[in-house]
């Protein structure tokens, strides 16, 4: 099934990468056991540092695809593959160009863990996901949608899959926060947050100061609350 995944990239972006295989390991997070690496874009020593130099080895690991599928049932083989094999060719393409896009996203992602897991974190990380709008972003399954609050403002507005919704703000809330929603139509896989940041200067003083971590749920929005949010 890879192989023949592989035979539908383009010529271009796989050259340098030798091999495209699959082994047998399961490779588990060296610090969260619950958490597996589906693939690699291993690069390759060479004799020069020049980017056009740049061979990779890309691998995965059915090892680790077969663990996450026994916690899953509706794990879809073909496309997880899929979406393990483009992004790590992404890597190899990205590493050649000498850009850092992906890096960014893989760290967004070791940082939503550390969320997930009530650990510190960089409350900005989500930034460093995919951009899906002027203040929405995606970080694997979750998504974060950044609010800009004024002082005292005890409820806010916002828009998910078309629909606009009214959330009321916990009385007590510290920033930064985290607000985990809950009552939309059409949930995400993951989470869908609001994040409440605090202002850009403040986090030159401490980069992973104690985040709030609430949950809200969301009501339809009046018409008049819809509009002044749009606006």
């Amino acid at each position: 099934m890879v192989s023949s995944m592989a035979a539908e990239i383009p010529e271009e972006y796989l050259d340098g990468v030798v091999e495209i295989t699959v082994s047998p390991r399961t490779v588990a997070h060296p610090d969260r056991p619950d958490v597996y690496t589906l693939g690699e874009c291993i690069p390759l020593v060479t004799s020069s540092d020049e980017p056009d130099a740049l061979r990779s080895r890309v691998v995965l690991y059915h090892g680790s695809f077969a663990a996450v599928a026994s916690d899953d049932e509706d794990f879809d083989w073909r496309e997880e593959a899929w979406e393990t094999l483009t992004h790590e060719v992404r890597h190899h393409v990205e590493w050649r160009a000498r850009e850092q896009g992906l890096e960014a996203v893989d760290r967004a992602a070791e940082e939503n863990y550390a969320r997930q897991a009530g650990e510190p974190f960089d409350p900005l990380f989500f930034r460093d996901g995919e951009r899906l709008g002027p203040r929405l972003f995606r970080v694997e399954d979750d998504y974060f949608l950044e609010l800009g609050l004024a002082d005292g403002q005890a409820a806010a507005t916002f828009e998910w899959a078309g629909a606009s919704y009214a959330v009321d703000l916990p009385t007590d809330l510290s920033l930064p926060a985290f607000l985990s929603v809950r009552g939309v139509q059409s949930p995400p896989a993951g989470e869908l947050l609001l994040v409440v940041p605090r202002r850009a200067v403040w986090w030159k003083l401490l980069r992973r100061p104690e985040v709030a971590s609430r949950e809200v749920v969301a009501k339809p929005a009046m018409q008049g609350e819809a509009s002044k949010e749009r606006s």
